[in-house]
């Protein structure tokens, strides 16, 4: 019998490629999204449930399946605030993986960004760092936490200076900075899935050179 992933931020860059890859693998036959809406893609291996972030005790007892993958965020343009931005980029996701914790799911993987850093005076960092901090500490049976470097891929939205300076990171990455090589989205959603199903146990941090 095949097995049911999980996933949060499925409508973003990252976990838009992570549910196209899941649905084409033989080893999963279920790809449960939940999210706020609904994502236009139909598939027999897909079921998304549209829930309130903010009320966890309406979905958690949804949150069962085999592999749970986290790669929900924001950006502080969007959020606004800094405290909105921690509410989607650490509590809703602390919760998720709480309630997966909860409901004894085995493995969790979780996006997480190259340079956090729960001690780090860089308030992305910091935020990202206490997300990895608390989630190690759930008792998953198998957590990965991935810190991609600057995501390559094409966003739905305009992001020009994202553009820029994904220009700059591949120039620098090629003269003395390798550990900053922006990251492709395909391969990060390959890496999380392969990091899911294999024999390892506990927790690893994969940082954003063995990405590649």
């Amino acid at each position: 019998m095949g097995k049911t992933a999980l996933v949060i931020g499925a409508t973003g860059l990252v976990g838009e490629q992570l549910v196209l890859q899941l649905l084409d693998h033989p080893e999963f036959e279920n790809v449960v999204v939940f999210g706020r809406r609904k994502l236009g893609v139909s598939h027999p291996k897909l079921e998304e449930k549209l829930i309130d972030f903010d009320r966890p005790e309406s979905w958690n007892e949804w949150v069962k399946g085999d592999v749970a993958f986290s790669s929900l965020g924001t950006t502080i343009k969007t959020a606004k605030t800094k405290e909105n931005q921690y509410r989607v980029d650490y509590t809703y996701q602390y919760e998720f993986a709480k309630a997966a914790s909860g409901n004894e799911i085995p493995t969790y993987v979780l996006v997480s960004s190259l340079g956090a850093d729960p001690k780090s005076s860089v308030f992305y960092s910091r935020m990202k760092g206490e997300l990895d901090e608390a989630v190690a500490k759930l008792p998953f049976q198998k957590t990965v936490i991935v810190r991609p470097s600057i995501l390559d891929g094409n966003r739905k939205e305009k992001r020009p200076a994202e553009k820029v300076s994904l220009a700059i990171m591949r120039f620098l990455s090629k003269i003395i900075l390798k550990k900053y090589h922006p990251t492709p989205v395909d391969l990060l959603a390959n890496s999380m899935i392969k990091l899911a199903l294999d024999n390892a146990s506990g927790l690893r941090i994969v940082e954003a050179d063995q990405i590649f």
